[in-house]
C-alpha cells in the first residue's frame, strides 16, 4: 500500500476501536472467551509471557484453518526442531483447537488487530524468521511490517473466489500493493491463481494444491468413534455440520417428516459458532424432541431424536459415525462451508445451493458424481428420503468422493518444498534456482547469534573477533577503508568479518555503539535478511553467513560474516588501471536495474560498492541500512550519488579511467533491463 492510502486505513483503523470493543463485549455476553484475553489483541503483555523469538509463526484464524495446517506445522516441527514454532489464531474456538491439537510442543497466543502498535509489540516479542499465514487473512499494517523487518511471508492454501476477486479489483490501488507484500503465494487452485495474477500480484506464486485434502486426524477421534459405535449401530445418523440461523430451523422442520419414514433416524446438529449451542439446544427442545447434548457428560438414549454435538474438536468423530451429512452454511447465503473433511471417510455428502466459498471443491465433486446439491430444504428432503433408504447409493456415492479426495492429496510436500525453498533462499520468480543462505538461530547470555548451518556446525563469540582468527592463522587479509573489515579462510570458504561502527560526528562518541532495537531490526540482523532476500531474486550479492547482536544496557554492539566474492574488484580499483568497456557499463546498468526494479534502497550506492569479477559479473556489495522501498524518485536519487562518486573519484586521482560516454553506457544497460521486463510484463 502507499503511505498514503496505509494512513487512510490507520486512520479507519482507529475510528473504528470503540465499534471493535462493542463487538468484543457483544460476543463475549455468549462466549466469555472473547473477553478473558483482550489485552492479547492487542499485544499487550506479550514479553512476559516468555515466547521464544527468533522462528516461525503460522497463523491459522480458527477451527478449519488450523486442521488443514496441521500437517504441515507437524512438518514443519520435525524439520525445524531448532526453532520455536508459534500459532497464532483469531477466535477462542480456533485457540482451542491450536491447544487441542498441539498442546505445549507449539507456542500459541492470538494474532493482534491490525494495528500499527500492536503489530509492532508482536513482532518484538516474536521476532519470527518466517511468518506463514494460512488461507487469505491478509492484514495491511503486519504485511507492512514484516517488509520493513525483512521478515518473508508465505501464504499457503490461498484460495480467491471470483466474487473476492471483484471486491479486489475494486480497490485496486490499495490491494496490489498490499499483495506484493507476500514473499511467495501457494494456491489451491489454478483459477485462484489467475485471479491473484490479474491483480496485479508479482512475486513467486505456485500452485500446490489444497491442504484440507490431507487430513491429520488427532487420537481422541479414533477413542470417541469407539466409544460411540455401539450406541448409534442400530440408528440412521445423519449430521448436519457447521449450521448457521436460519438452517436449524429448517432441518428441524424436515425431521418429523423424515422420521415418519426413518423410524431409527437421529439428526445430529453441530453449529457453526460456539455461542449458538445452547440457542439449537432450545429450538430442539421447543418442539417437543427427546435433546441429548454432548456437553451434558451422558451418552445418548436409544430414544434420542435430536443430538446437539456442543462441544470443539469433535466433528470428525461425528462424520465417521455419520450415514450421511450435510454441510451447512449453505441453505442460507453464507456460501457454504469445507466438505472435504466428510469425503475423507467415504460419507454421502449433501450441500444447499450457497457454496461460492468452495466453488472450486464443489465443482471438483460433481464431475466425479461424488456430491449432491439441492435447491432448498424441499428438495433436500427428497435426497435424504433417497439416499437413507437405499444403503447402496450412499455408498457409492461416498466411495467416489473418498476416491477422488486421495487423488488429490500431496499438498502438503509441495507446500513444504516450497516453503524450504524460500527459507533456504533458493526461489526466484521466473528464473532458474540460485542458492543463498538459510539461518540458524542461538542466545548466549546477551548475544544472539544467526549462522547459516552450511558454513558453521555451531557459532561463538570469538568467531567475530578477528584475534581469535589471527591465533588460528585464518586471517588472509583486510580491507584498507576508515573501519577495518578482515579476511578470512574457514572450512574452504573465504568470508568478510565487518564490525558495525556509526558514522559523523556520533560515531566519534558512540563509535560501534548503537541504541538498542529488537535483535531482528538491528544493523547486522537486517543486512543478513535483506542479503538473503535479495540473492532469492536473483541479484550478485554476497551470501551472509553469520550475524551477531551483543546487548550491554541501553545500546548493542553488531558484527556481520559474509562470503568474500572472488576474484574481484571494485569499480574504483579497476578505473585506476585501465577503462571499462561499454559491455562492461551496460552490465552495470542492468546489476543496478535489477535492484532497483526489485525495490531495493542502496543508502550508499558509490563506484567502491560495485565488484567486477574475472568471469565479468557484476556484483553490489554493502547494505548496511538499506532497505526495500515502494517505487519512487528515490532510484534517480541512487543513480545520481553514484554518478557524484565517479566525478568525486575522477577529481581526485591522477589516473581515473571513467568518461562521460561511460555513464551514458551506463544509463542505456539500465533502460535496456527495464524496458525488457517491461515488455515481459
Amino acid at each position: 500500500m502507499t503511505r498514503f492510502s496505509l494512513a487512510l486505513y490507520q486512520l479507519g483503523l482507529y475510528l473504528l476501536l470503540p465499534l471493535l470493543l462493542l463487538y468484543f463485549y457483544w460476543r463475549s455476553r455468549k462466549d466469555p472467551a472473547y473477553r478473558q484475553r483482550l489485552l492479547e489483541r492487542f499485544s499487550l503483555g506479550l514479553k512476559k509471557r516468555g515466547l521464544q523469538p527468533g522462528g516461525i509463526v503460522v497463523h491459522a484464524v480458527s477451527v478449519g484453518e488450523t486442521i488443514a495446517a496441521t500437517p504441515l506445522i507437524k512438518q514443519l516441527q520435525q524439520q525445524h526442531p531448532t526453532l520455536p514454532l508459534t500459532v497464532t489464531g483469531t477466535t477462542p474456538t480456533g485457540s482451542a483447537t491450536i491447544s487441542s491439537r498441539f498442546g505445549e510442543s507449539v507456542q500459541h497466543c492470538y494474532l493482534p488487530l491490525d494495528y500499527p502498535g500492536s503489530v509492532r509489540r508482536f513482532l518484538d516479542a516474536l521476532q519470527p524468521t518466517l511468518l506463514v499465514i494460512v488461507e487469505t487473512e491478509l492484514w495491511p499494517n503486519l504485511l507492512a511490517a514484516c517488509r520493513k523487518r525483512h521478515i518473508p511471508v508465505v501464504v499457503v492454501n490461498a484460495r480467491l473466489s471470483a466474487r473476492s476477486a471483484k471486491g479486489y479489483r475494486r480497490f485496486s490501488a490499495l490491494t496490489r500493493p498490499l499483495l506484493n507484500n507476500i514473499s511467495l503465494l501457494l494456491t489451491q487452485d489454478r483459477a485462484s491463481a489467475r485471479r491473484f495474477q490479474a491483480l496485479g500480484f508479482g512475486n513467486t506464486l505456485q500452485v500446490t494444491g489444497n491442504l484440507k485434502f490431507e487430513l491429520a486426524i488427532p487420537a481422541q477421534t479414533a477413542q470417541l468413534v469407539t466409544q460411540f459405535s455401539p450406541l448409534l449401530k442400530s440408528r440412521l445418523v445423519w449430521v448436519a455440520a457447521s449450521t448457521h440461523a436460519g438452517e436449524d430451523e429448517q432441518l428441524l422442520a424436515l425431521y418429523p417428516r423424515l422420521k415418519q419414514r426413518f423410524p431409527q433416524l437421529l439428526l445430529l446438529l453441530v453449529p457453526r459458532h460456539p455461542e449458538r449451542f445452547d440457542k439449537v439446544a432450545q429450538l430442539a427442545q421447543a418442539q417437543g424432541y427427546s435433546v441429548w447434548r454432548r456437553s451434558s457428560g451422558q451418552l445418548p438414549g436409544a430414544d434420542t431424536e435430536i443430538a446437539v454435538g456442543d462441544s470443539m474438536g469433535e466433528l470428525l468423530a461425528w462424520y465417521q459415525l455419520a450415514d450421511l451429512v450435510f454441510i451447512g452454511g449453505s441453505l442460507i447465503e453464507r456460501g457454504g462451508h469445507n466438505p472435504l473433511e466428510a469425503i475423507c471417510f467415504g460419507k454421502a455428502v449433501q450441500s444447499g445451493p450457497h457454496i461460492f466459498n468452495f466453488n472450486e471443491a464443489y465443482r471438483q465433486l460433481q464431475q466425479q458424481q461424488a456430491v449432491v446439491l439441492v435447491a432448498d430444504s424441499e428438495q433436500l428432503f427428497a435426497s435424504c428420503c433417497q439416499l437413507l433408504s437405499d444403503v447402496s447409493l450412499r455408498q457409492q456415492l461416498g466411495q467416489r468422493a473418498q476416491q477422488f479426495f486421495s487423488r488429490q492429496q500431496g499438498a502438503t510436500a509441495r507446500t513444504l518444498d516450497a516453503i524450504n525453498l524460500l527459507v533456504a533462499g533458493t526461489i526466484m520468480p521466473s528464473q532458474p534456482l540460485a542458492h543463498t543462505s538459510a539461518y540458524q538461530t542461538k542466545q548466549a547470555g546477551n548475544a544472539s547469534y544467526w549462522y547459516d548451518p552450511a558454513f558453521f556446525t555451531d557459532i561463538a563469540a570469538e568467531q567475530f573477533q578477528s584475534a581469535w582468527w589471527q591465533q588460528q592463522q585464518a586471517v588472509i587479509g583486510s580491507s584498507s577503508g576508515r573501519n577495518t573489515a578482515y579476511f578470512v579462510q574457514h572450512g574452504g570458504h573465504k568470508l568478510v568479518l565487518r564490525h558495525y561502527y556509526r558514522g559523523g560526528l556520533v560515531g566519534k562518541l558512540l563509535h560501534d555503539q548503537f541504541w538498542l532495537q529488537p535483535v531482528a531490526q538491528s544493523r547486522a540482523m537486517q543486512e543478513y535478511q535483506l542479503l538473503s532476500w535479495m540473492r532469492a531474486q536473483g541479484l550478485a550479492v554476497p551470501r551472509p553467513v553469520a550475524a551477531r547482536y551483543q546487548r550491554s544496557g541501553l545500546i548493542y554492539r553488531a558484527d556481520l560474516l559474509i562470503e568474500l566474492i572472488p576474484d574481484s574488484k571494485d569499480l574504483a580499483a579497476i578505473l585506476q588501471q585501465r577503462a571499462m568497456t561499454a559491455e562492461e557499463w551496460q552490465a552495470v546498468g542492468q546489476a543496478i536495474a535489477q535492484m532497483h526494479r526489485l525495490g531495493v534502497y542502496h543508502s550508499d550506492l558509490n563506484c567502491r560498492n560495485i565488484m567486477l569479477d574475472s568471469a565479468g559479473k557484476v556484483w553490489l556489495i554493502d547494505f548496511d541500512k538499506c532497505e526495500r522501498r515502494e517505487p519512487g524518485q528515490w532510484t534517480e536519487q541512487n543513480l545520481a550519488r553514484l554518478l557524484r562518486s565517479f566525478n568525486k573519484e575522477r577529481g581526485k586521482l591522477a589516473q581515473f579511467h571513467w568518461q562521460d560516454t561511460d555513464w551514458a553506457a551506463l544509463l542505456a544497460g539500465y533502460q535496456q533491463s527495464l524496458s525488457t521486463v517491461a515488455e515481459r510484463s
